[in-house]
C-alpha cells in the first residue's frame, strides 16, 4: 500500500510549489518542490515502509544492510543542488536582483521598431505606441545564477577541477547548439508575432468561443508543446494570444496563461522531439511509434482532465486562483 508516501510528495509538491510561486517568483518552485518531495518521503521512510515493493525482473537485488553512506559523502552529493536553491533563491530577491542590475544593465531602444507599431482597441484600452526596448540584464539574468552554481560546485565533485568543468561547458554548448539556435528562433518568431499583431489576431479569434474559452486554453498548450517540443516555446508563442482572448471574454489573464504551460505539460510526453530522446537515451531507437501509442491517450485523458479544471477554476472554483 503506497498512499502514505502518495499523499506525502503530493502535499510536498503542491505546498513547495504553491509558497514558492506565490511568495518568491516563477523561477525557483521547480527546484523546491522536488526538494521538499525528497525530503518529506525520507522523513516519511523512515518510520513507514511499503509492505511490498514493485520491481522489474531485470532490476539487481538491492540489499538495504549495511551501515549507509556518511554524513560528508551525502553532503556531497547534495551539495551542487543546495548551491543551485541558494543562488537562485537570492538571484529572484528584487532587492538583490536591483543590485545586480545596478552593476550592468545596459538598454537601448530597438532600431526601426521602437515605438512605430501601435496597438488599439480591443487589444488595450485606447491606442498607444509599443515600446520595443532590449535590455542586457546579463548579471541578474537567471542563467548566470546557474552557471555560477556549476563553478561554485566544483570542488564537491571528486576527481573534478575547474579545467574539466570549462572543457564540459564548451562541449555541452557545442552539442546543444542547433537546440539553442532552435530555441532562439521560436522566441524571434514569437517577438514577431506579437510585433505584427498575429499573436492579438489569434486572440481575437478565440474569444468566438466565449464562456467556453477556458476549457480550451489548455488544448492550445498541448498543441503548441506537441508542435515545438517546448513548454518554453510553446509559452513564448501563445502567452500573449491567451492573454488577449482571457482578457476579452472576461477571465482571468493569469488562468489562461498558467493553463498554457500545465497543458504543454501533458502534451510533452507525446512530443516528437521527447519521444526522440528518450528512445535515444534508453536504446529503443525505432520504438518511436510504439511510444507514442501508448503515451498518446495518457496525454489527453490528463489534458482533457486539466480543461475541465481550468473551466470549473474560472467559474465556481475561481477562490482557487491566488
Amino acid at each position: 500500500m503506497s498512499l502514505p508516501a502518495i499523499l506525502v510528495s503530493g502535499l510536498c509538491f503542491a505546498g513547495a510549489q504553491f509558497v514558492f510561486a506565490n511568495f518568491h517568483g516563477p523561477t525557483l518552485p521547480d527546484i523546491m518542490f522536488a526538494l521538499a518531495t525528497i525530503v518529506g518521503l525520507l522523513v516519511l521512510l523512515r518510520y513507514w515502509q511499503p509492505s511490498n515493493i514493485f520491481r522489474f525482473a531485470e532490476d539487481p537485488t538491492v540489499s538495504t544492510d549495511g551501515p549507509g553512506y556518511p554524513g560528508k559523502v551525502i553532503l556531497r552529493a547534495w551539495g551542487p543542488y543546495l548551491i543551485l536553491a541558494v543562488m537562485v533563491f537570492f538571484w529572484c530577491l528584487p532587492q538583490f536582483k536591483a543590485v545586480l542590475n545596478s552593476i550592468s544593465c545596459p538598454s537601448f531602444s530597438w532600431p526601426l521598431l521602437d515605438g512605430m507599431v501601435n496597438r488599439a482597441a480591443p487589444i488595450v484600452a485606447s491606442e498607444a505606441p509599443y515600446a520595443a526596448r532590449f535590455t542586457f540584464n546579463w548579471v541578474s539574468a537567471g542563467g548566470t545564477a546557474i552557471l555560477l552554481s556549476g563553478f561554485i560546485a566544483v570542488p564537491m565533485m571528486p576527481g573534478y577541477s575547474y579545467a574539466k568543468a570549462v572543457k564540459c561547458f564548451f562541449t555541452t554548448l557545442h552539442q546543444l547548439r542547433f537546440p539553442i539556435l532552435t530555441i532562439g528562433s521560436v522566441l524571434g518568431l514569437a517577438f514577431l508575432m506579437n510585433y505584427a499583431g498575429m499573436s492579438s489576431t489569434l486572440g481575437l479569434a478565440f474569444t468566438k468561443t466565449g464562456g467556453l474559452f477556458p476549457f480550451f486554453a489548455p488544448l492550445i498548450g498541448w498543441l503548441g508543446v506537441f508542435l515545438t517540443g517546448s513548454d518554453t516555446s510553446s509559452n513564448a508563442l501563445f502567452s500573449s494570444m491567451q492573454c488577449t482572448t482571457a482578457t476579452a471574454v472576461g477571465i482571468p489573464p493569469e488562468l489562461a496563461v498558467a493553463s498554457n504551460a500545465v497543458g504543454g505539460v501533458t502534451g510533452k510526453m507525446i512530443s516528437p522531439q521527447s519521444i526522440s530522446v528518450a528512445t535515444s537515451a534508453t536504446n529503443m531507437v525505432g520504438q518511436e511509434g510504439n511510444l507514442f501509442r501508448f503515451a498518446l491517450g495518457h496525454s489527453i485523458a490528463l489534458t482533457l482532465i486539466l480543461c475541465v479544471l481550468v473551466y470549473c477554476q474560472a467559474g465556481f472554483l475561481s477562490w482557487m486562483l491566488p
